[in-house]
């Protein structure tokens, strides 16, 4: 795993002055691991890319203030302001969004997941396109497997959201499912 050296680098930048910093030095170690054009090539990371702004200033203020934890993100923000969460959350939405992967995806696959889609009604928060809007995420064409990662952890009560949409809606869900749902969404188009 690649994480050993984003701590490194992490308590490297943490060591200096975050004022000292210019905003392209600041946002280097995001693209490092979120992807420098906004689509991570990182196992269990996510893509950044087309995600709203108001979303992703939400996260940030979450990880910064420690009501959403992980030791990166959360040594990452640990000194940004109002302002810094502003000036990062609307540079990231700027970012191209992440494109469908080549394969289309297994049809019979995309087919039984598209009735899941929709008897969970996926698309009435995160859009029929899964684009998001204001404090929903972006998810169409993310990481398979940080959506996997991050169902399971909605499941296990180990990520908490702002409310408890996503709880409710992966509760009932069997993994085999997710699997499925993560799989769709990361191919959709």
């Amino acid at each position: 795993m690649r994480r050993a050296p984003v701590l490194a680098l992490l308590l490297t930048l943490s060591a200096t002055p975050l004022l000292a910093q210019s905003f392209e030095a600041r946002v280097a170690p995001c693209l490092a691991c979120h992807g420098e054009k906004g689509t991570s090539e990182t196992p269990d990371i996510p893509s950044l890319g087309g995600q709203q702004a108001p979303y992703t200033l939400i996260q940030l203020y979450l990880f910064r203030e420690k009501q959403r934890v992980l030791d990166v993100m959360n040594e990452m923000t640990k000194g940004f302001s109002d302002d810094d969460l502003r000036k990062f959350s609307d540079f990231i939405a700027t970012l191209p969004k992440p494109q469908p992967p080549a394969d289309a995806g297994d049809p019979a696959r995309m087919q039984r997941a598209q009735a899941l889609v929709q008897q969970n009604h996926c698309g009435f928060c995160h859009n029929p396109d899964f684009s998001g809007k204001e404090n929903v995420p972006r998810i169409a064409n993310q990481r398979e497997d940080y959506l996997l990662k991050t169902m399971r952890e909605y499941k296990s009560n180990t990520r908490h959201g702002y409310d408890s949409s996503m709880a409710d809606v992966v509760a009932p869900l069997t993994d085999a499912q997710m699997v499925e749902l993560a799989y769709y969404i990361a191919h959709v188009r």
